[in-house]
């Protein structure tokens, strides 16, 4: 079985969908293909299952040559079914050209299957509702991910040396910062200020500076070898769910996070207002 999956947004938003998308490729033992912009294609670099990208932007501004060429390459393998993420007449039309028998998608005049999203669930876990009328269950709160043991040991060499416990800190990335749209970061004095606090209490503690320069491999290993992180980078936060690893995550509603012990959200969208103390209480060690 061949199966599509068109997901817009950035890497957080492919990094969201990655346990939905393994667990259709293992439950149908399906040959997947995703669709998504071409500057978070290297988000599926993270799981063996997919065996083809296709970039394309589902933004305003793709010409009526993009869509024609994005028709083109779903029409030629043949695929059985597709779970729709985008929205929009332009992404309508062509799934209706595409001869694909089976759409699953939350709207649009292109489904053939329509789905209800449950508001309550984080993000992970709502792409359970794209799965159901396959037949298949989700349980994205156990998903991890397989990393190449390279990548594992090339981090593990890279961290300071000691016994004490790795904290990684990853504050939101320049990129992002600089994003008029963006919420303002953490103070980078708190941050400063956290790690000379937390050396008080914790004398071999070794700081971990995240790499966000580095591929999405790379970054994954270095998360899956510290002990807690803390983040107000989605992404490294996403990879730090899929890593299984305890994240402190600035920011981030509680509600779109895991129930699960070592994850918590703190601090709304400005997080000028979130105090060192307060962080320090959430890594327990207030």
């Amino acid at each position: 079985m061949r199966v599509l999956f068109l997901i817009p947004g950035g890497i957080a938003s492919q990094l969201q969908a990655l346990p939905a998308v393994a667990t259709v490729a293992a439950s149908l033992k399906a040959q997947i293909q995703v669709a998504c912009a071409p500057e978070a294609a290297g988000s599926w670099k993270l799981l063996p299952a997919v065996e083809k990208v296709l970039p394309f932007n589902f933004q305003e501004g793709s010409t009526l040559a993009d869509w024609a060429n994005l028709l083109g390459n779903v029409r030629e393998p043949d695929f059985q079914v597709c779970l729709n993420l985008a929205s929009g007449r332009q992404v309508d039309l062509m799934l209706s050209m595409s001869h694909i028998p089976t759409r699953v998608a939350a709207g649009g005049f292109s489904a053939t299957e329509r789905i209800d999203l449950d508001p309550g669930l984080w993000p992970q876990q709502a792409l359970a509702a794209y799965l159901r009328p396959l037949g298949i269950g989700l349980d994205a709160n156990s998903f991890r991910l397989a990393l190449p043991k390279a990548a594992l040991d090339k981090a593990g060499a890279a961290l300071p040396p000691g016994q004490g416990p790795a904290l990684l800190l990853a504050p939101a990335s320049a990129a992002r910062a600089a994003s008029p749209a963006a919420a303002p970061d953490w103070p980078a004095a708190q941050w400063q200020g956290l790690q000379e606090r937390v050396r008080q209490k914790l004398a071999d503690l070794r700081v971990v500076t995240a790499l966000p320069g580095a591929c999405l491999v790379d970054r994954a290993a270095q998360l899956a070898g510290c002990d807690v992180v803390l983040s107000s980078d989605p992404i490294e936060s996403e990879l730090a769910l899929l890593t299984g690893t305890p994240l402190v995550a600035l920011g981030r509603e509680p509600a779109s996070l895991p129930q699960r012990p070592g994850v918590q959200g703190l601090g709304g969208p400005d997080l000028a207002q979130l105090s060192l103390e307060q962080v320090l209480q959430a890594l327990g060690l207030g």
